[in-house]
């Protein structure tokens, strides 16, 4: 779990570490969280309540600090840079989490907060309805990922608020229309990956799913199962998946198996076809066995399922984990749940609570290490929001009152 720093002897800052410059690079707080997470073990868990709400409290931050002060939601805290500009992807997918707290928590804060962002994407939706990809000050290029993802805070703004509708279906339209006969999107993708299919896009199928529901329009649930079934081809018997990364297909990041898997079982709970249950529960089995009883679950895999690095992408965790808490709550096995568990304590427990930052405070962090090669010294918008979603999620399955 410590592998990417070299040997660390008490007493001295850093030993023979493996990129110098880099840590230079980093402000006096960031120098000392990459010790601490190299030269201690995980502290105790600090509970959902409290780990919930400081994460929370980090998205409203975020918000406040983005650099380009536009009501969008800084893609970032860099130990290195700071908070970064506006992220239109995940701001759109995080609007849900926030109405949903905002209610079960009773705090008008939250409400307000997703209402910013809601204004704030309609605002730079491109005249095709499509949005564009990367930070708000990357060139305004349409991408199919991007907007099925901002299409999940268009559909819940219109539930909550009875507004965006327009909004919502012309990006629903818009992916329908640049959908392949087979159900890929192959036309609009992102520059910010590499070229290629990508089964994870089952998380646009999510959110035309969400606008089938807000809608009652059929046509964007079609598409998004057509999709669907397009990605399970992608899967092997071992319920591993190709084409399922950003940058490297032979070694997934947990993080977009995390949302292939999410975007079929939200396929399953709309449909109801058990083929595609069966197709996250393959996965679910392989992911049952390979993570240990403390929760660690390294961030990419090899095709055998053989780990192929030793530091944790925290997202994907808590992203397979309430994956695995919806399969839980589908079949009523207790291995799902059991383990579903253990990865979102495993997250919980790299929470901070206190310390020299209230930007760190909250925060949930690219790797763990910090100095792992996902979200490399960042603390990330979306795995806060995944990591508030799943936490509530198996706090509601195991009747906990967090309030």
């Amino acid at each position: 779990m410590k592998a990417l720093l070299k040997k660390i002897i008490p007493g001295t800052m850093v030993q023979k570490y493996h990129d110098w410059e880099e840590y230079n690079m980093l402000t006096p707080d960031g120098q000392a969280e990459v010790l601490k997470d190299n030269r201690e073990g995980l502290p105790d868990d600090p509970g959902k309540v409290a780990t919930i709400l400081a994460a929370l409290d980090w998205i409203l931050r975020a918000q406040r600090n983005s650099a380009s002060h536009d009501g969008g939601i800084a893609r970032d805290f860099s130990l290195k840079k700071g908070w970064a500009t506006s992220y239109p992807e995940t701001t759109g997918y995080i609007i849900p989490t926030l109405i949903n707290c905002g209610h079960y928590f009773d705090n008008k804060e939250y409400i307000k907060s997703a209402k910013i962002a809601l204004d704030w994407c309609e605002k730079i939706q491109l005249e095709s309805g499509a949005f564009q990809g990367g930070r708000i000050e990357n060139d305004p290029v349409p991408v199919t990922f991007n907007t099925g993802q901002i299409l999940l805070g268009l559909a819940a703004g219109v539930k909550e608020f009875d507004k965006y509708g327009d909004a919502m279906h012309r990006a629903a339209k818009w992916l329908v229309d640049t959908q392949d006969e087979d159900g890929c999107w192959r036309k609009f993708s992102t520059p910010f990956a590499e070229k290629g299919e990508k089964a994870y896009e089952t998380h646009v199928s999510w959110g035309l799913l969400e606008a089938a529901k807000a809608s009652g329009n059929t046509i964007y649930g079609d598409a998004a199962l057509k999709n669907i079934e397009w990605a399970i081809s992608k899967q092997h018997n071992n319920g591993w998946f190709s084409d399922c990364c950003l940058d490297d297909p032979t070694r997934p990041l947990t993080h977009t198996l995390g949302y292939v898997t999410r975007g079929i079982m939200e396929g399953f709970l709309y449909s109801r076809d058990k083929n595609l249950l069966t197709s996250v529960m393959k996965f679910a089995d392989a992911i049952v066995n390979i993570v240990d009883d403390e929760g660690y679950l390294p961030g990419r895999w090899n095709q055998n399922w053989t780990p192929a690095v030793k530091w944790v992408c925290l997202t994907g965790s808590v992203q397979i984990a309430h994956t695995l808490l919806l399969v839980y709550k589908e079949t009523g096995e207790s291995k799902y749940l059991v383990t579903g568990s253990k990865l979102n304590e495993y997250v919980r427990r790299t929470v901070r609570l206190e310390g020299p930052n209230d930007a760190m405070i909250g925060g949930i962090k690219g790797s763990y290490p910090i100095d792992g090669f996902y979200g490399r010294f960042e603390y990330l918008n979306w795995a806060a929001k995944f990591f508030i979603d799943s936490n509530m999620c198996e706090a509601e399955i195991k009747g906990e009152c967090l309030k």
